[in-house]
């Protein structure tokens, strides 16, 4: 819930420390956040906008297909990295709140903080976990949080700087980094024309992290997921594909594949951290 981690987070304005007040965020100098009735807060400062944020159909397609255990084995596998005597956990572009949800059932005694802009997923994370909380913000921008408050930051398929990422992590804290492989949805990027992913994703992940942290291995996984015609519309749906594919051809496209379809998931979860 947001008052369990109101201490964590600081204005975007002035960079004090805020307060919970009924159905707002307050600081020092008077800066005023509202705190909407599904439980989640808006910290992006006056004038910023949303546009890059998933729409609500965007969520919702996210919402069917984690609901239906098809990125389970990526969810093991960020629970298995957190260590367990961590307590303070920030997903930064947390989505609807799944990743955290499961991190936080791993570990008992962490609470759990969702970053995101898209209010239509903080209105799920808002609810994901009842030790979390969720917060609206922009990855690019200079995250509103205090230094050194997190022990795991967690950054799943999302946008990430690295010395934001490196200021709100206490020494020592972890970061780990969900990115997809070349092979990741290989089968319906080659039979539908979708997005690639840049065979030099692993280098540009390095160029942008390493200077502020200090890389510790990577682990692939890897599965097969069988999936009928309307998951791999929803799994589409919900990935940078859904900006840039024509809704009819998409359609026409899917129809012509077997149903169900197999289809390759390759992430790799990669380890950095904080140094003193």
């Amino acid at each position: 819930m947001l008052h369990d981690i109101v201490s964590w987070l600081r204005c975007p304005v002035c960079a004090d420390g805020l307060t919970l007040d009924q159905n707002a965020l307050r600081c020092p100098a008077r800066h005023s956040f509202d705190v909407a009735k599904q439980g989640y807060a808006n910290l992006l400062p006056g004038g910023a906008h949303t546009g890059t944020g998933d729409t609500a159909a965007m969520v919702a397609a996210r919402v069917d297909f984690l609901g239906a255990g098809h990125y389970a084995p990526i969810a093991e596998a960020l629970a298995r990295a957190v260590p367990g005597d961590t307590r303070r956990v920030v997903d930064l572009g947390a989505g609807t709140g799944s990743y955290l949800a499961r991190v936080l059932d791993a570990v008992p005694a962490a609470a759990g903080l969702a970053l995101d802009i898209s209010k239509f997923a903080l209105r799920r994370a808002a609810r994901a976990h009842p030790r979390a909380g969720a917060v609206v913000c922009d990855a690019w921008q200079p995250l509103p949080l205090r230094d050194g408050v997190a022990d795991v930051v967690l950054n799943v398929f999302a946008p990430r700087r690295g010395e934001e990422i490196r200021r709100v992590l206490r020494p020592g804290g972890r970061l780990l980094v969900v990115t997809p492989t070349p092979a990741h949805l290989g089968e319906l990027v080659r039979e539908l024309c979708l997005l690639g992913v840049d065979d030099r994703k692993d280098e540009r992940l390095a160029k942008a992290l390493e200077p502020h942290l200090a890389p510790r291995g990577a682990e692939e996984v890897r599965f097969t997921m069988k999936l009928s015609h309307a998951e791999v519309a929803t799994v589409v749906g919900m990935g940078p594909s859904a900006w840039h594919t024509d809704a009819d051809a998409l359609t026409a496209r899917i129809a012509g594949l077997p149903d169900p379809v197999e289809v390759t998931a390759a992430v790799l979860v990669s380890e950095f951290v904080a140094g003193p």
